[in-house]
């Protein structure tokens, strides 16, 4: 049978980007009066360590040969690349504007995850992908200084959606082999020793002073944006199919825009609600559209027909 999305994996999904949709503004928050470097690799440094705990406690087993190489891969996206980049661009552009451009995750990560994977969307799919992530954009563009001129910030927040795009799709292919919360703090574990040391470099340049909104906003970039929300995203990705449980992403730009005009006082118009609308039916639209398998066996509960008069049989092979 031709696989379809589980419910699970949408609903699992749809919880990670929740705790997602607050990165951007609580990023937003914390750049105020923390160093960029300091959020990005500080905020690893916490999530480690709460992934030092979970695996010691739960006695995990070691990751296993080229595991640790695809771990890298995710370490190297989701740990590394977005988390560093994304702060960087932040402290020169709007939270709404940074949504404009990572509203192009969901597609890139479709795309990883056909190049990288088995998945082979049909040609449905890629066209609701592209009318969804248009939608996205058009409607993160219609608000105040969503979309201004292109700068080195939207270089960076382009950065940012491949390395976050490649990081999901091999995440979620590894998390079906270790786990969901696992693939995440193994990936943690392995660039922590880079992580620390990034951290005492920008300690070392700027001693960390802030006060409690700031402190609270690094608190859950830490603990939520890093850790916790991927214990949902990379089980709804290994549910999967991933191609297509990383649409529900079509709906951030939505929730970051609204996260940031009720936490930044950034103006929310009435195209919000049109716009929502429009990516939401997008998304949804997206997960309810087959994937073509790698290849199509007969299902095992198919009636076996008589081979043609004509068809040659071939012989069976130990």
């Amino acid at each position: 049978m031709v696989p379809q999305p589980q419910a699970s994996g949408v609903w699992l999904g749809l919880v990670g980007v929740a705790a997602f949709s607050f990165t951007v503004p609580f990023t937003k928050v914390a750049v105020a009066s923390l160093s960029p470097l300091f959020i990005g690799s500080g905020r690893a440094v916490v999530a480690a360590v709460l992934a030092a705990f979970a695996l010691a406690l739960t006695r995990q087993r070691l990751p296993r040969g080229t595991q640790w190489a695809r771990l890298a891969v995710v370490a190297a996206g989701v740990v590394i690349g977005f988390p560093l980049l994304t702060s960087f661009a932040l402290t020169a552009t709007p939270a709404s504007h940074g949504a404009v451009v990572i509203a192009l995750l969901p597609a890139a990560t479709a795309t990883a995850a056909v190049l990288r994977g088995r998945e082979r969307p049909p040609l449905a799919f890629w066209l609701i992908t592209t009318v969804g992530a248009l939608a996205a954009l058009v409607f993160a563009s219609m608000q105040p200084e969503g979309f201004g001129q292109l700068h080195w910030a939207d270089l960076l927040l382009l950065g940012a959606v491949g390395a976050a795009a490649v990081g999901y799709a091999e995440g979620g292919l590894l998390a079906r082999e270790l786990g969901a919360w696992q693939t995440v703090s193994w990936a943690l574990i392995l660039a922590s020793p880079l992580m620390l040391a990034l951290t005492a470099v920008s300690v070392a340049q700027q001693p960390p002073s802030a006060g409690p909104a700031q402190w609270a906003a690094f608190a859950y970039l830490g603990v939520v944006s890093m850790f916790l929300g991927f214990f949902a995203w990379y089980r709804g990705l290994a549910i999967g199919p991933i191609a297509s449980v990383s649409q529900i992403q079509l709906i951030q730009p939505v929730l970051t825009l609204c996260w940031a005009a009720l936490l930044l006082g950034e103006t929310l118009a009435w195209s919000t609600i049109v716009g929502g609308l429009a990516v939401i039916l997008c998304a949804g639209a997206a997960v309810r559209v087959r994937l073509k398998p790698a290849a199509a066996p007969p299902a095992p509960d198919a009636p076996q027909s008589a081979p043609h008069p004509d068809q040659d049989l071939q012989p069976v092979k130990d």
